[in-house]
């Protein structure tokens, strides 16, 4: 029996809140929000579906739940908690993009400015997200330009002596050694905030009557300096701030379809600038561009950061799909902001057609790869594994997962390899394997449909192994390099198949194997080369014996940190007191 909407409407409230259709096997189908519950869950119920896709939804509708919250802001948050979470087939998805990065500034008493990801919290000012890494350099060396804030992590100011390069080409007013003022540092810091927050203008006029003061006080220097400042600070401005003679802060959010695919592509003009875009595909689910632009300002903004004006290219089909509370929605209203509109849509245009090639061109490969493997299915998901050691130390192992055309690399995973005898790769690669796959044989993680093993018959024949072990009957493939290791001269080794196979540089199968082979082969010997510089660095003076808190005190202040310590000569040791030779050559030995 189907669900009796008729029946259930005249119960709904008309507050706002959140709804989540629910299937017959008890499957979320879609969540949305709603500003007035009955009237949104209302318009799915018509005798007319607003789109195909609606209309195949609801048909499979058999209850729906709904939750109800004080505002349309608590909505939007519980909403894009919900669709994270539950996953429903019908919503448009966005993966959850932490990689915009932030301008930061620390809180300490001399205020460092740096480039940022991740989680903002309390502990700095946080400025952005800004879209992209260019951004974020480009404002961080204009404010150096202007303003001449340090930008050297706390462990090297902490132990400055003199001052550094970036003092010398006028980049970093040397706070570290007392070359500025805490007063006239503050002051930069405030006026880097405000620049950082849009207000240029604002900025600039403070400095000229700041520069004013000065030379009416017959402080030419200080009026110098300044005037250098608001120099610097033009000459960017007039470049890069000429699409808009206003402060205003905008996002310009466009979506279109091509082929079956879809792009969201987001801009962002701060104070006037525009500083780039970002584009976006979604991740599961697809609709009309209305559509997948609510899904997007939906989930991007739940958190905040939105401007109070955003400019789109196609405008929601009704006003309660507007998705955001405290922000307009708007076409383009000027001859700025239809040329800012036109340049996001042409890159969203350029990004959509680069995704759709790059899936036409995995598709091809992985036929290929079918077919010379000889595989019952296409491959949806790769893993591949790799050892990285540096004579037996750090042994690393790496595993990287190519799924659905493309390099995922939040699911890469490093193992540290311990208990083997150091240089023992078969150990190593026994021990990885284990690891990964007793999970998988025990239900839990995802399971792939092909294995690649960077190595000869010993490695793979340890893979077969393990496999038997556990019970798993998984695709193994060995990738042993070739004849002075070049590219195409790779042989392929299969379970079972006594003569391994060269396909040639030319053959697709072998461009996709050796693009993930290399990629797990570049991420074990970055996690290698951590470990290894961890491990040398944690070698510290506190595992000397004879170094009490005293002396390390007296060698870091001398030395100005550890790696002073690590390149001073024995006798360069000696002159410290305290410091016998025995003892010196103990540290150069320990350190090195």
């Amino acid at each position: 029996m189907g669900f009796d909407a008729k029946a259930w409407l005249p119960t709904v409230p008309e507050d706002p809140g959140v709804y989540r259709m629910i299937g017959a096997e008890e499957d979320v189908l879609y969540v949305g929000k709603a500003k007035n519950l009955r009237r949104r869950v209302s318009s799915y119920f018509q005798r007319t579906p607003s789109s195909p896709r609606i209309g195949i939804m609801v048909a499979q509708v058999a209850r729906v739940d709904i939750t109800v919250v004080r505002s349309e802001a608590e909505a939007l948050i519980l909403e894009n908690n919900l669709i994270k979470s539950l996953r429903p087939k019908y919503n448009i998805l966005f993966r959850d993009d932490k990689s915009y990065p932030y301008i930061r500034i620390s809180n300490d008493r001399f205020p460092r400015i740096g480039f940022f990801r991740g989680t903002v919290g309390r502990d700095a000012r946080y400025f952005g997200p800004l879209p992209n890494v260019w951004a974020v350099r480009d404002t961080i060396q204009l404010v150096q330009r202007a303003f001449l804030l340090r930008t050297c992590e706390n462990s090297v100011f902490a132990n400055r002596s003199r001052p550094c390069l970036l003092h010398q080409i006028h980049r970093c007013s040397a706070p570290c050694v007392d070359l500025v003022s805490k007063e006239d540092y503050d002051e930069d810091v405030r006026l880097t905030a405000l620049f950082l927050n849009g207000r240029h203008s604002e900025v600039i006029d403070k400095l000229s009557a700041q520069m004013n003061a000065a030379a009416e006080a017959l402080a030419f220097e200080k009026a110098a300096q300044i005037r250098d400042q608001i120099r610097a600070l033009s000459k960017v401005l007039h470049k890069q701030f000429a699409d808009s003679a206003r402060d205003e802060d905008l996002d310009i959010v466009v979506a279109i379809e091509r082929d079956g695919a879809a792009c969201v592509n987001h801009a962002m003009v701060r104070g006037g600038r525009h500083l780039g875009d970002h584009a976006h595909f979604p991740a599961a689910g697809q609709g009309s561009a209305a559509d997948m632009l609510v899904a997007f300002l939906s989930q991007h903004y739940a958190s905040g950061n939105a401007p109070k004006r955003i400019v789109v290219n196609v405008l929601p089909e009704d006003e309660v799909e507007a998705p955001l509370p405290g922000s307009t929605l708007a076409l383009a209203r000027n001859e700025r902001e239809r040329a800012w509109a036109d340049m996001a849509l042409k890159n969203a245009e350029i990004a959509l057609r680069a995704k759709i090639d790059a899936g036409a061109r995995a598709s091809h490969r992985v036929a290929a790869l079918v077919d010379v493997l000889q595989l019952d299915v296409a491959p949806e998901r790769i893993e591949c594994f790799d050892i990285s050691h540096t004579m037996g130390e750090a042994t690393v192992a790496s595993c990287v997962v190519w799924a659905h055309g493309a390099m995922r690399n939040g699911e890469y995973r490093r193992y540290n390899i311990d208990g083997i005898t150091p240089g023992d790769d078969y150990a190593a690669m026994r021990q990885v394997l284990t690891r990964r796959y007793e999970k998988v044989a025990s239900g839990e993680g995802a399971r792939p449909d092909l294995v690649l093993i960077d190595g000869g018959k010993g490695q793979l024949g340890i893979a077969v192994e393990v496999m038997a072990e556990l019970g798993l009957d998984l695709p193994l493939v060995g990738v042993a390099k070739g004849e002075e290791r070049k590219m195409g001269a790779e042989e392929l080794i299969r379970p079972g198949v006594a003569a391994g196979l060269v396909l040639g540089p030319d053959h697709p199968a072998l461009h996709l194997i050796a693009e993930i082979r290399d990629e797990a082969h570049r991420f074990a010997i970055a996690g290698h080369r951590a470990k290894r510089a961890k491990k040398r660095l944690t070698s510290t003076l506190e595992d000397i014996p004879g170094i009490g808190p005293a002396r390390r005190k007296r060698l870091l202040t001398t030395f100005g940190g550890l790696a002073g310590v690590r390149n001073a000569t024995v006798e360069d040791l000696c002159r410290v007191e305290g410091i016998s030779r025995k003892l010196a050559e103990q540290i150069q030995r320990q350190l090195n």
